[in-house]
């Protein structure tokens, strides 16, 4: 026992009024089976829990960490665009709820791009913030994901989209629908320059952004136990009174009914992609240690076979 340190310093500290204070963000409790995890540990684990292999949403940063090689890139600058076009308000104004999002994530918008390289090979990744508005589809959006189709195709790179959202932003009304033909527009610019799109559906993947650019991809990638689908599970449920499968519009039921390529665990998922593009453009494949991204690999809830992706590139 260290007297000083045990007994010394708190009474000095009690007598001075220093209050000592731990932070409130070093544990972290999992949504799925409800045990506390240690947020460093948890980090290293790419958020997903070491009980139940929950994989739980994160940002794009941690993303772009995960991803790139030594986690190093250069986010693409922001467009801006106009605040309130519509001066929408409902309990609250839409510039106020801007505010309280940014503030919250640290972004302007809910969708971030950047460049860097990939087991070696220059790639674009765009990448959507469900904690920004649910990750909903306005023009700052848009103009971020058209932002990353063009500089990949000016760089002659792969574009990979990282995706989580709720669908189009309803405060920007019709301005937000028109983001999903010009964002089909610059899929179809990846297309005419022969370029790789491949898309990462994560928890969630829903509404106008599933409906349209999330599921153009050459090949798409779902997380383990993410919900992806266009209208929600209840008005489904509503519209033909029938009650649905536990499984319906989870990643593991669109691979059983063909509407994703593979599904591949979250401590995979860079070594696919690599090996994705490796096929895709006749790089050379990479190396194990290079695919590796950060931590070690975890327990696979779904690896891809070698002649899945083979399949899924041609």
């Amino acid at each position: 026992m260290n007297w000083i340190t045990n007994f010394v310093r708190p009474r000095i500290k009690s007598m001075l009024g220093v209050k000592e204070t731990t932070p409130d963000n070093l544990w972290t409790k999992c949504p799925s089976c409800g045990e506390m995890l240690f947020q460093r540990d948890l980090e290293a684990a790419q958020y997903v829990c070491s009980h139940c292999d929950f994989h739980m949403k994160t940002g794009p940063r941690q993303r772009f960490a995960f991803m790139f090689d030594g986690g190093s890139c250069e986010e693409l600058p922001f467009i801006a665009v106009a605040g309130d076009p519509l001066k929408f308000r409902d309990e609250k104004r839409y510039t106020d709820r801007i505010k309280e999002a940014r503030t919250k994530t640290g972004q302007q918008d809910a969708v971030i791009a950047a460049k860097g390289l990939i087991a070696g090979v220059p790639a674009v990744v765009v990448c959507q913030n469900f904690a920004f508005m649910g990750g909903s589809l306005g023009m700052a959006a848009g103009e971020a994901f058209i932002a990353g189709a063009e500089r990949a195709v000016a760089d002659k790179a792969p574009l990979v989209l990282i995706v989580a959202s709720g669908g189009a932003r309803m405060q920007e009304g019709i301005l937000s629908l028109m983001q999903m033909p010009r964002a089909t527009v610059a899929v179809q610019m990846l297309r005419d320059a022969r370029l790789p799109y491949i898309v990462v559906l994560t928890d969630p993947t829903t509404g106008g952004v599933m409906a349209s650019y999330a599921m153009l991809g050459d090949v798409h990638i779902a997380e383990p136990g993410a919900v992806i689908g266009f209208s929600g599970r209840r008005v489904i449920e509503n519209t033909i009174r029938e009650k649905l499968p536990d499984s319906f519009q989870k990643a593991e039921y669109l691979l059983e009914h063909g509407m994703v390529d593979m599904v591949v665990h979250r401590h995979r998922m860079k070594e696919t992609v690599a090996r994705l593009i490796a096929l895709m453009t006749g790089a050379p494949a990479p190396a194990p240690q290079a695919a590796e991204a950060g931590p070690a690999a975890g327990p696979v809830a779904d690896e891809p076979a070698t002649e899945g992706e083979t399949q899924a590139a041609q």
